[in-house]
């Protein structure tokens, strides 16, 4: 979420980085710093809070010249959009600063030993512990005091240092956050995301997990936390903007998919307090009395954002309740809803400029309803028109079958249903504090998920000739057996319906045969007894299904066995409580349509008769 660029070269730092700034505004920002080594060891930084141009009027009033140089624009994770928690941050001694995107888990205890030892920390930042780290670390040479300071660190990071100690040099590395380092001519580059440096060069390396890039006049080399040599391919990126940003994935859909702890780690980090688990929503024009007052909530969307407002009419109610109805945005305003100024109005579409969302967002202001967009795509019409605005912080989405946006929804969704019950005095501090601990530990729960590949390849082989397929679920897993078979639909062109898994017996029951796959949700969070409750009924329909001779794909919690072996196939996802486990369930609906679809030869990344944002009714 964050943008880190740097560069050593023939040119004047200073424009390059600025322009590779400019090219990172879409990922959202709030502050905005660089600095500066001149050949004279002369170490100059500048910041400001707020949009680019601040930080530009900064330049203007002290302008600052070097050698070579680092950027930042930062979204506030730990302490507030201010000057003084911009990016870079230096060590005690000035020598040594550091820009860096993520979350540092253990900055706490870091900090505590550091202060213990002397250190004086100037911001409430987690990053202000990495450059002190990197001094006490610092013995002559700063890619091994790097080395030595990231294996201190927990959690996620993408960080780039320099210090006038160890000047021509740039120090990367990554744990988690992309890092992508850009080899010119006798220029290179390192950044958080191709497009700020493909004006100036095609060449790049993928840094992955544990690696590490010293940058210098001479070129880049890579090495790993241990400090052993690492060899990545040099690839050669297009100028086809599209094709630039596959990263290697076969398709855009398969890299959407993988993005997806990334996405809700972005949209959820910035916004829950760590200790406290409080819910900070910003850009917003309705105020926490406002909210607290609400009587109703209305969410209106259209396809996959539709699924998600589902899901998280399960949330509101749940957590703050609050009466919720959900509609899709092509009917909203053709009958004549009743809202008004005790009514809040959610919109949710991924571009932010779907038609027919945006008349029912019109419609519903049109009536006096304050209205919140919740959308992935800064300056947005939906965005522009509401009262409040949650980003979701996907990045671009290419693939027209929606995936991380979802996700990013969901978390969204999560957090408003949170912040909600806050003010409305429905939840307790303890119970904040525990749910923001499980949400938060979403994103390394989807990581694992992702790294299980095996399942799919004997599903698919049995199941991609089928013609229909059925998918079940109870609760607020009704919405992602929905989005699992639109899924399907839209990247397989193989028919697929969702349905509620107590409604069998009404009609669906009449489908099934040896030829009909059923996809059943039977998840369950093991310490919520009203949740096993519910899975005790899902397995029932498991039942009526194999009874029926039908196929069974299951969808269950590990640790939880009876619905795997009730089934002929089951994908099992970690526990959660009920209203995350959505988050984890559509992963592998998700894959499996993926793998469906290319084993049927069909494009998945455009899928016939599809677009991906529909602004047109």
């Amino acid at each position: 979420m964050c943008g880190i660029i740097g560069y050593i070269g023939q040119r004047k730092p200073l424009p390059v980085l600025m322009e590779g700034l400019k090219r990172l505004e879409y990922r959202g920002y709030d502050s905005a710093g660089l600095a500066l080594i001149g050949h004279d060891g002369r170490l100059e930084i500048r910041r400001a809070s707020g949009k680019l141009h601040n930080l530009e009027e900064a330049l203007r009033r002290a302008p600052a010249d070097g050698w070579y140089g680092i950027g930042h624009t930062r979204w506030a994770t730990h302490g507030r959009p201010t000057e003084e928690n911009a990016h870079p941050h230096r060590d005690c001694r000035g020598d040594t600063v550091v820009v860096h995107n993520g979350i540092i888990e253990n900055y706490l205890e870091l900090k505590e030993e550091l202060t213990a030892r002397g250190h004086v920390f100037g911001t409430e930042t987690d990053t202000e512990i990495i450059p002190h780290l990197i001094e006490e670390c610092f013995e002559g040479s700063l890619e091994e005091a790097v080395r030595r300071a990231v294996a201190r660190l927990r959690g996620v990071f993408a960080i780039a240092a320099i210090s006038r100690l160890d000047p021509g040099k740039i120090v990367a590395a990554r744990q988690g956050p992309p890092v992508v380092a850009g080899v010119g001519e006798q220029e290179y580059f390192v950044a958080s995301d191709i497009p700020a440096i493909l004006n100036s060069t095609r060449d790049v390396f993928f840094l992955e997990d544990g690696d590490m890039a010293i940058l210098t006049p001479e070129g880049v080399r890579l090495a790993d936390f241990a400090g052993r040599p690492v060899q990545r391919p040099l690839s050669r990126i297009l100028w086809d903007p599209v094709l630039a940003e596959k990263g290697g994935y076969r398709h855009f859909m398969l890299k959407e998919i993988y993005e997806q702890p990334r996405a809700v780690r972005d949209t959820i980090v910035n916004r829950v307090g760590q200790e406290s688990g409080r819910i900070f929503l910003d850009e917003m024009q309705i105020s926490p009395a406002q909210f607290a007052a609400f009587r109703e909530v209305k969410i209106v969307a259209c396809g996959t954002s539709w699924h998600a407002a589902l899901a998280g009419k399960y949330m509101i109610e749940r957590l703050a309740r609050v009466p919720t109805e959900v509609d899709y945005g092509s009917e909203f305003r053709y009958r004549d809803p009743l809202v008004g100024p005790e009514t809040l109005t959610i919109l949710i579409s991924q571009s932010g400029e779907t038609a027919d969302t945006l008349a029912a967002q019109r419609e519903a202001k049109r009536k006096g309803s304050p209205t919140l967009a919740i959308c992935n795509v800064m300056g947005a019409m939906m965005a522009r028109e509401a009262s409040g605005v949650l980003m979701t912080h996907a990045g671009p989405e290419i693939g027209v079958a929606s995936t991380k946006a979802f996700s990013a929804q969901l978390a969204a969704l999560f957090l408003l249903a949170m912040y909600l019950a806050e003010v409305r005095g429905e939840l307790g501090a303890a119970e904040s504090r525990e749910l923001a601990r499980q949400l938060l530990a979403v994103p390394g729960k989807m990581e694992r998920l992702l790294a299980e590949t095996e399942p799919y390849d004997e599903l698919v082989r049995s199941l991609f000739r089928a013609s229909n397929f059925l998918y079940l679920g109870r609760g607020i897993h009704y919405p992602i057996a929905l989005e699992g078979a639109l899924k399907l639909k839209e990247v397989s062109y193989i028919h697929a319906e969702g349905y509620p898994a107590g409604e069998m017996k009404h009609g669906p029951n009449a489908l099934i045969d040896e030829n009909l796959p059923v996809v059943v949700i039977a998840t369950a969070d093991p310490g919520d007894p009203a949740s096993l409750q519910r899975l005790e009924k899902t397995l029932g329909n498991i039942e009526e299904v194999k009874a029926r001779g039908g196929r069974v794909v299951a969808i269950v919690t590990e640790g939880l066995d009876a619905a795997a072996a009730r089934s002929d196939f089951a994908i099992r996802v970690p526990a959660a409580p009920e209203l995350l486990l959505p988050l984890l369930e559509v992963i592998p609906l998700q894959l499996l349509a993926y793998h469906i679809a290319v084993r049927r030869g069909c494009d998945v990344d455009q899928p016939r008769n599809l677009a991906k944002s529909v602004t047109v009714e």
